[in-house]
């Protein structure tokens, strides 16, 4: 496959991460702030819609075992760009119900069209290696889609709200010109000219979930992936609230979110090189104790510390570029092996849009609990415990598993 095919069929990863940023970091601060929306009832929200979004991954991801998945990919990005577009406009009144019902519409959208486009990527390559570049094309293109949504609203109005709501309709335009180079470029199969179609691909929902889960390999890397994912989903949640109200830099927190992710485009290449001469899971053991040292430096910052901020986030963003492109090439290599790639990845955004559920529905509430009030004084050192440290736990938790099991999963 030529360089040209790989960087088309990963150009889509730039509307589809561009719109997720604002999803996952800017909407909860928005809807509190905007419309003084309670962290309890919020966290509500964002609990509920994403265990909604999460339970249909599985179910999606067998059906993109069975239809083209380019289409299922296109078909699926018009109720993506209308949710989207409708979450960061919301009316004056009955906030709490649009949020729900126009992060429903997104989410749904936005999973069908992951999960098909993931599996679209494990059936072009056609090995681990070339698999590996398209994850990091599809990742390194998703990262410059959040670097632009955290650059742009500061650039398309001087008050946040204001920008993140302009910042919506530059989606739609933006995700049509990738789709039509993504679908023009990239290719693909349909499933059933899959050396694994007919019997197995034929299978019902549920034994085919059981193939999934019956690999020991993959089970493995779930439970690697949970523990990583918790750690990133946690600071990702409340990057907003620690920049404002411990180190008292809003106004610095677009730059620094795009300093972040400018880091980990970039660091791909490196991670994809690295991976080649040492493997994938001795890669991804040096990226996790990159940001394990993040993490505790973050927590011994406060007000003020903007250049020691911004060197965390240089160090966590370079760490980030191999949670992207490493683990996920992996679990492409198992759906081949199993011969559903989309079963796999169903399960595996299940599990990612688990983590960030938990991040948001439970962190929430239990710093609304410890006394923390989004602009206030009280509760800070709750803020900084859940920014920092217990991500650094869970990062712990994951180098230990990733480190025991990594006879298994160096494919």
């Amino acid at each position: 496959m030529t360089n040209g095919r790989i960087l088309a069929y990963g150009l889509l990863g730039l509307p589809l991460a561009f719109a997720a940023l604002p999803i996952y970091v800017h909407v909860p601060r928005f809807y509190a702030e905007t419309f003084g929306m309670e962290l309890a009832l919020l966290g509500a929200i964002l609990l509920g819609t994403r265990l909604l979004d999460a339970g249909i991954d599985p179910w999606l991801g067998w059906l993109a075992d069975r239809v083209a998945r380019p289409g299922m990919v296109a078909i699926a990005l018009l109720p993506f760009a209308i949710g989207f577009v409708a979450l960061l406009n919301p009316p004056a009144e009955h906030a709490a119900i649009w949020l729900a019902g126009s992060l429903a519409l997104t989410y749904v959208g936005f999973s069908a069209a992951s999960v098909a486009y993931q599996a679209w990527g494990a059936d072009i390559g056609i090995d681990s290696g070339l698999r590996t570049k398209l994850t990091a094309a599809r990742e390194g293109f998703g990262l410059l889609g959040v670097v632009l949504a955290a650059a742009l609203p500061a650039v398309l109005a001087s008050n946040l709200s204001d920008g993140i709501a302009r910042l919506s309709w530059i989606l739609p335009p933006l995700l049509l010109i990738a789709a039509l180079a993504t679908f023009s470029r990239a290719g693909g199969t349909l499933p059933s000219a899959s050396p694994f179609a007919g019997g197995r691909l034929a299978q019902p929902l549920l034994p085919s979930l059981r193939r999934v889960f019956a690999d020991p390999a993959f089970r493995r890397l779930l439970g690697v992936f949970v523990a990583n994912g918790i750690a990133a989903a946690l600071p990702a949640t409340l990057f907003l609230f620690f920049v404002a109200d411990v180190l008292h830099l809003e106004a610095a927190s677009g730059p620094l979110l795009a300093l972040f992710f400018i880091a980990g485009a970039a660091s791909l290449p490196l991670w994809v090189k690295l991976a080649g001469c040492f493997g994938r899971v001795y890669a991804w053991l040096g990226a996790i104790g990159l940001s394990i040292a993040a993490f505790a430096g973050a927590s011994l910052l406060g007000s003020g510390d903007l250049w020691a901020f911004a060197a965390i986030c240089i160090a966590s963003g370079l760490a980030l570029g191999a949670d992207l492109a490493l683990p996920a090439a992996i679990a492409a290599d198992l759906g081949e092996r199993q011969g559903q790639a989309g079963a796999c990845f169903g399960v595996w955004n299940f599990v990612a849009k688990l983590n960030l559920a938990l991040a948001a529905g439970l962190a929430l509430p239990l710093l609304a609990l410890l006394g923390y009030v989004p602009g206030g004084t009280q509760g800070l050192a709750a803020l900084t415990f859940a920014y920092a440290l217990l991500p650094l736990g869970f990062k712990l938790l994951a180098g230990v598993l990733l480190w025991r099991w990594r006879h298994y999963l160096e494919i």
